[in-house]
């Protein structure tokens, strides 16, 4: 599936060298941003549910938002580290479809374009290693709202760098979702570009040329699920980085997503996640 790169929404939250003695471990992290790693010195590993990847110099990690991992160093372990979130507003996330290898070969340049990156943002570097000193809702807006404030030019650098960095893992990733129909796959992008949208069948069966009983056929044939309970479950993933990340009241979260019906919006939540809007938004600050 081809996915415009004009349509990547890419904003850093930290950038960072950072330097451990046998004191970089941290259990149980998973957060709503993901994290790239460029590792100069030393060696760690890194524990995630399906496996252990040892974290070598010279190689470029990635671990994307939401994955619970752990870390485990016992020794001289230095590396620098990107923070990146994606997709608070109606643009492709890359991530939802594309699995990404954890580790790549790092290239000629990228040391530099993390330190250049340093350099240019010093206020970007983390308070400290832990993660529950960075990672929280309060945190997150901080950085957030830092980003914005940067002048043009200084995102348009941003942007080239962090570009850089995802296509070298770009290169080696295999279609998370994985269609050979053209029609789907248009269904596909429809559904993401306007997922704040009210986003209806017979729009989608006009997008693929097809009639509606077809449609719904095929998408689940294709996907496993759906066409409704996949842009429902596709809100509710937005509706919780609006909710973690803005304060905006649940009401305008709803009318954000293309709900008419406030109440409505409410009882999906809690049936897709476990929690009603305000139970999720306490629970995460």
């Amino acid at each position: 599936m081809k996915i415009p790169i004009e349509s990547m929404n890419l904003l850093m939250l930290n950038v960072g060298m950072a330097h451990h003695d046998g004191n970089w471990n941290w259990k149980d992290v998973c957060s709503p941003f993901t994290r790239i790693y460029y590792v100069t010195e030393g060696e760690a590993l890194l524990h995630q549910t399906d496996k252990t990847v040892k974290l070598r110099p010279q190689c470029l990690y990635i671990i994307p938002a939401y994955t619970r991992h752990s870390y485990e160093c016992s020794g001289l372990f230095s590396h620098y580290y990107l923070h990146v979130y994606e997709g608070v507003k109606n643009e492709m996330n890359i991530l939802d479809f594309y699995d990404f290898p954890t580790e790549v070969a790092a290239c000629d340049g990228d040391g530099h374009i993390f330190e250049r990156m340093c350099q240019q943002h010093p206020d970007a570097l983390l308070p400290e290693s832990d993660p529950l000193s960075y990672d929280n809702a309060a945190k997150f807006t901080d950085y957030v709202q830092r980003y914005r404030d940067m002048a043009l030019w200084e995102k348009m650098e941003l942007r080239g760098a962090i570009l850089t960095l995802f296509s070298h893992f770009l290169r080696e990733a295999t279609p998370r979702i994985w269609t050979h129909d053209e029609r789907m796959q248009k269904v596909l992008l429809h559904i993401h570009r306007n997922i704040g949208q009210n986003i209806n069948i017979e729009e989608l069966a006009s997008t693929a040329c097809i009639t509606e009983p077809y449609l719904i056929r095929l998408f689940k044939r294709e996907f496993g699920t759906s066409p409704i309970q996949y842009i429902n479950k596709k809100k509710v993933e937005r509706a919780q980085l609006l909710l973690y990340t803005t304060n905006m009241p649940v009401k305008e979260v709803a009318y954000a997503l293309g709900f008419a019906d406030h109440s409505y919006f409410i009882r999906l939540f809690r049936k897709l996640s476990g929690f009603t809007p305000l139970e999720y938004r306490k629970k995460m600050k």
